[in-house]
């Protein structure tokens, strides 16, 4: 008989965590090599756990909506069916599960190396601390002494990503942070450190909202229906408030003749169907002409590390794509430099299909650096579209209309009818001050207007 530890998986490099959304085998079920065990959630894509060995599940150590640190173990299964034993195991035990299970394999990457995790969950009062909980702590300079004095809302007490936040943001503003009923000791708890710069009282109120405190409900009057959010409505609503938060938001906003465009895709739809397989829409074409211009403005394409710029070499481009259900998600092309217009087209297609046929695998809403959304799709003239963090700047453009404008020729001013578009490109005014931004806009522009209408694919 032989225990196999089922982890929960790597889903890509920036997701350090899953919420477990269901099991679809229970305790006792045979399993296959590469049967779905469960569902998970991340804050981008819903994907399924298969089993990595054949035989019958003996543990589930998370039930449905814990959210699980990547590489810690969620199930056990027994590759020897017959010497099953009748004794049911304890499931659905988070914090005595994870007191007796191995450490997280070593290649987690958010498991600093000055901390010795191995001695940490039995240390004090007996508590388990998660390996996220542990590098937290770790980055935040907080002692042993008052971690374990954090009161935990978890399963049996056990601190949690929102209570050691909570701690962090009240330690921060000067508040007294709340102590947890701990157990009698020899010597008491380390007094707490004094705080060497009290941040203002705005800054405060800031990292208090961001640690997610539960809301107090009102009860509407009048004639209403009360819906609650789906959990993708939820990770939205957190991921656009926390952009808000962090960045601090400008938007700059530019008008492109784009009638060479609408012509040529007009003149070569058809045949490009045809002989590439694939449909031709203005999506890959705008995206063609932004990737040139980001090459000119590099800061466009960065994020922030506290008072680091980090530059990406990779033009990774995000396409907010919006759902059935009315929810957003923004697939990636990645190097998107490097493909030319067919290769461009191919993958907008594809990555579309996938999203709105929930067919996304988490590496293909990974590593974006830069996004572009459509706002015109739905008729609107133009938007002020939310930072997709940790990037540092998003393109929305609007629907392209027919207007009268004027148009300056050899022999003089005349006016035409011209097909037009807004665009307007919101950026974080940290690292993208508002000359950067409105020229990079400006050449956006410059480039849908210069599109070559006798160009090939």
């Amino acid at each position: 008989m032989a225990l196999v530890d089922l982890v929960m998986p790597k889903l890509g490099e920036s997701i350090m965590e899953a919420t477990v959304l269901k099991w679809t085998k229970k305790v006792g079920e045979i399993v296959k090599q590469d049967e779905t065990v469960l569902e998970i959630a991340t804050d981008k894509v819903d994907s399924e756990v298969p089993s990595t060995t054949e035989g019958v599940l003996s543990e589930i150590l998370f039930t449905e909506n814990d959210v699980v640190p990547i590489g810690t173990v969620i199930a056990r299964i027994e590759t020897n069916a017959d010497a099953i034993t009748a004794q049911p195991p304890v499931a659905n035990n988070a914090a005595a599960a994870g007191a007796e299970t191995e450490e997280p394999v070593a290649d987690v990457p958010y498991v600093p190396g000055p901390v010795h995790t191995a001695s940490i969950p039995n240390a004090g009062n007996n508590k388990f601390y998660s390996p996220l909980v542990l590098n937290i702590a770790n980055s935040e300079g907080i002692a042993m002494s008052d971690l374990e004095n954090i009161p935990g809302t978890g399963n049996e007490g056990r601190v949690t990503k929102k209570d050691i936040l909570q701690y962090v943001a009240e330690k921060k503003s000067g508040k007294p942070a709340q102590q947890a009923a701990a157990p009698k000791a020899e010597t008491p708890p380390e007094p707490m450190a004094p705080i060497a710069h009290e941040p203002p009282p705005v800054q405060a109120f800031v990292e208090q909202a961001a640690t997610n405190a539960q809301p107090s409900y009102t009860t509407p009057a009048g004639n209403v229906e009360i819906i609650e959010m789906d959990r993708m409505r939820k990770m939205i609503a957190k991921h656009m408030v926390n952009s808000k938060q962090v960045s601090p938001h400008v938007t700059s906003f530019a008008e492109a003749d784009v009638t060479n465009m609408v012509m040529w895709r007009e003149r070569v739809k058809k045949q490009f169907e045809k002989q590439e397989g694939t449909k031709i829409t203005y999506t890959p074409m705008f995206i063609a002409c932004i990737t040139k211009v980001i090459k000119r403005y590099p800061y466009i394409n960065c994020s922030v590390d506290g008072d680091r710029i980090i530059l990406k070499k990779d033009i990774n481009i995000g396409m907010a794509t919006a759902l059935p259900s009315g929810n957003l998600i923004v697939p990636v092309i990645k190097n998107a430099d490097y493909l030319n217009l067919v290769g461009l087209s191919k993958s907008v297609n594809s990555l579309a299909d996938g999203a709105r046929n929930n067919r996304l695998k988490p590496d293909d809403t990974n590593g974006g650096t830069f996004t572009v959304t459509n706002v015109g799709t739905f008729g609107s003239l133009m938007g002020t579209p939310i930072i997709n963090q940790p990037q540092v700047a998003i393109l929305a453009v609007g629907a392209i209309k027919k207007r009268p404008v004027v148009i300056e020729t050899a022999e003089g001013d005349a006016i035409g009818i011209r097909y037009m578009m807004y665009l307007s490109l919101s950026y974080d005014h940290r690292v993208v001050d508002g000359s950067i931004g409105a020229s990079f806009l400006t050449e956006v522009a410059k480039e849908f207007e210069n599109w070559d209408l006798h160009r090939e694919w």
